[in-house]
């Protein structure tokens, strides 16, 4: 690849960097570093790798390659691409990849083309390509990756010369926007450019329905230490401190959703120098405008990144002028700069930057040709990301998750919860039962007389990780529980929240194997009915016989 030459496609692979230097969003890959994988779904928009001009003065380009690539080609083939280089050329290696994620995905019908582009999307010409048999398929040049404004640009080298030494203490960089607007994209490429000059960045989420580490209904806090190159669902795990809130969204419940990102800021160590990036949901008027302004007074914000697509806002900038006399929902004028009961003592107004960035960002909704493009299609990839942990780290076949073996976990060590609806205590039971539930730590002992443990409120504790609930035997006060996180870690876990956070459909109905009539499944129900359609999916997670549910 020539300096400035690009190459966007849809796929997956490893890509390795064996001489020069090139960029994918935002992150600088240079010779001798390792692999990194590339994932660029259709769910997304498209990857785009950029070449950069080559560092190092007084080197020989083809005779440097030559031995570089001398364990990769053969002869003629070296010697056909020496002729190409320029002192500014780069050489990538793009290697096929497969895991339990990309394998777990493409077991679901409606998923087996997740990383395959469309036709129209193809160039003719590349069908006999080597980047075929790699699933990385280069797109036609109407096809472009992420397109960047002045404005996009200039808060990234705004915010990045901040972090880089040009200001007092830590920057906290708090990101909002309206939905759609790009500023999960904009974060990820924050993150990867923030990561050629740091090892590390903390992030803090806040956003319930968009998560970029764990399922949906969480927030957290994460240390990210290596480059974010793809979608939310390519990079799942467990953050340093999670509380699983259970909803997409929190307005039926603002004071909790509040309160649990002061428990995530708290459990920080304060001490660190590394840079924080905070987001937030797309909920930009009304109460959600309201959170905006009470979080950043909460937190010692030194950078406001505020998102928009037009130059007609959907809501008021966020400007240290205007947060003097914003009405929060918890905070009133005259405004304070953080809370006194939040961080235990009162601190004079603060300034910060306000950045205003005007999107080009039309994700890949503009292609008119990509799939799984809505926000419930993300979220369900990203539980499903999260499940594909269940499978083997071998790459031998798919393993649908009732032939799993699951946990046996007694009434008595554990207390069970629902945290976005009453349910009546005899019903506990039959809502809990085949669905999704946060593995959560309460600080005091569950105590247990006889039957199981239910809480009357939703609780703010830490939550380890998610699991499937496939199973409950009432005879011998067990529940049958299915999850990836591990036996020391389940060690201190006393509590299982169930939220609003549903397994996706193609878990309950299209996993193989299975013989019988299936729980909670019934094709005669009444969408008049409350909950009757929710109740009609309830198909894949198949229980024992011997179960006391029915």
């Amino acid at each position: 690849m020539q300096k400035d030459q690009t190459l966007c496609f849809r796929g997956k692979c490893l890509l390795t960097c064996l001489y020069g230097r090139v960029e994918v969003m935002g992150f600088t890959i240079e010779e001798g570093q390792e692999s990194y994988p590339l994932f660029s779904p259709a769910s997304h928009c498209p990857l785009t790798v950029r070449t950069l001009e080559t560092s190092g003065p007084n080197r020989d380009p083809r005779t440097d390659a030559a031995r570089i690539l001398q364990e990769h080609l053969p002869t003629a083939s070296r010697k056909k691409l020496l002729k190409q280089m320029t002192p500014t050329s780069s050489i990538i290696l793009l290697e096929p990849m497969e895991s339990r994620l990309t394998r777990f995905l493409s077991s679901f019908p409606d998923l087996s083309e997740l990383f395959s582009p469309p036709m129209s999307e193809l160039i003719s010409a590349v069908f006999d390509t080597p980047l075929n048999g790699l699933g990385v398929i280069p797109l036609v040049s109407s096809v472009e990756g992420l397109s960047m404004s002045k404005s996009y640009r200039d808060a990234l080298n705004t915010v990045v010369s901040a972090c880089r030494g040009d200001m007092d203490g830590c920057a906290v960089i708090f990101v909002c926007g309206a939905r759609n607007v790009g500023k999960s994209t904009f974060i990820r490429t924050l993150i990867n450019t923030l990561l050629n000059h740091t090892t590390s960045v903390d992030y803090l989420e806040g956003d319930l329905g968009q998560t970029e580490f764990t399922p949906a209904g969480c927030l957290s806090f994460s240390t990210v230490k290596e480059p974010l190159l793809g979608p939310p669902f390519t990079h799942q795990w467990t953050p340093e401190h999670m509380i699983y809130y259970g909803q997409p969204s929190c307005d039926s419940d603002m004071d909790r959703y509040l309160e649990s990102l002061k428990f995530l800021w708290r459990r920080r160590s304060q001490s660190r120098e590394t840079p924080v990036i905070i987001n937030t949901m797309g909920w930009v008027k009304g109460f959600g405008f309201q959170l905006l302004v009470d979080m950043i007074r909460f937190f010692p914000v030194s950078h406001v990144v505020q998102l928009d697509k037009s130059e007609l806002s959907q809501s008021a900038a966020l400007t240290p002028e205007f947060l003097r006399t914003a009405q929060g929902y918890q905070t009133h004028p005259p405004a304070q700069t953080a809370l006194d009961e939040f961080t235990e003592s009162h601190h004079p107004p603060r300034s910060y930057t306000h950045l205003a960035v005007q999107s080009d960002f039309q994700g890949v909704a503009r292609q008119g040709t990509s799939k799984h493009q809505r926000s419930n299609e993300h979220r369900e990839l990203s539980l499903l990301a999260y499940l594909s942990q269940l499978q083997s780290a071998d790459l031998g076949p798919v393993r649908p998750l009732h032939s799993l073996t699951p946990y046996q976990v007694p009434y008595t060590a554990v207390a069970l919860g629902v945290v976005h609806c009453e349910v009546a205590p005899s019903h506990m039971f039959y809502a809990v039962n085949g669905s999704l539930v946060g593995l959560c730590c309460l600080a005091e002992k569950v105590t247990n007389r006889g039957g199981p443990v239910l809480l009357s409120q939703a609780p703010i504790c830490p939550c380890v990780g998610f699991g499937v609930l496939r199973g409950i035997d009432k005879e011998r006060g067990l529940y049958f529980l299915l999850t990836p996180v591990d036996p020391s870690v389940l060690r201190n876990v006393n509590c299982l929240l169930l939220g609003a956070i549903s397994l996706p459909a193609c878990i309950l109905t299209s996993q193989p194997g299975f013989d019988g009539e299936t729980p909670y499944v019934t094709t005669d129900y009444s969408f008049d009915l409350s909950g009757a359609g929710k109740m009609r999916i309830f198909k894949g997670l198949t229980r024992p016989s011997h179960l006391g549910l029915h």
